[in-house]
């Protein structure tokens, strides 16, 4: 059976209305076109004076869409894949809490400049770890930002 799959790749607005959809053949990495997609979006807004602000999963996170976004003077937060590097920045967070854990999970935020070797220079980076009840390990995300 012959089928085409596709690979979309969606960007919407503070309303969850849809500002753009590319459709990629399915066989593409997902953080291929990052900047295709956002393009005609930030054109769009470009000339408006409010803060403009971008939030993207780490199929956004490639450097030319960084620096695209600080060219454009865009404010973001884009979520990171972790890696070893990350994790030794935040390895004092991941010891186990003594005690028991309350049902209310226990969440510490850290943060620090970090620049991966693809990067042209280094950029805020914050961690979230947050231990859950009953579970044996923390849950841990990394978002790279230009917010203060």
């Amino acid at each position: 059976m012959a089928a085409r799959v596709y690979h979309p790749r969606c960007c919407f607005n503070q309303d969850g209305d849809v500002e753009r959809v590319l459709l990629r053949p399915g066989n593409v990495h997902s953080a291929d076109d990052g900047c295709s997609v956002l393009e005609p979006v930030v054109r769009r807004y470009r000339d408006h004076t409010l803060e403009r602000f971008f939030r993207g999963d780490a199929a956004f996170a490639t450097p030319e869409l960084y620096e695209f976004l600080e060219e454009e003077r865009f404010c973001y937060a884009i979520r990171l894949k972790e890696n070893n590097l990350l994790h030794q920045h935040i390895a004092h967070l991941t010891t186990r809490p003594v005690g028991r854990l309350s049902f209310k999970p226990k969440v510490v935020y850290e943060s620090f400049m970090y620049q991966a070797h693809s990067w042209t220079k280094a950029r805020r980076v914050v961690a979230k770890v947050a231990w859950h009840a009953g579970e044996l390990f923390p849950r841990i995300g990394f978002i790279v930002t230009n917010l203060a």
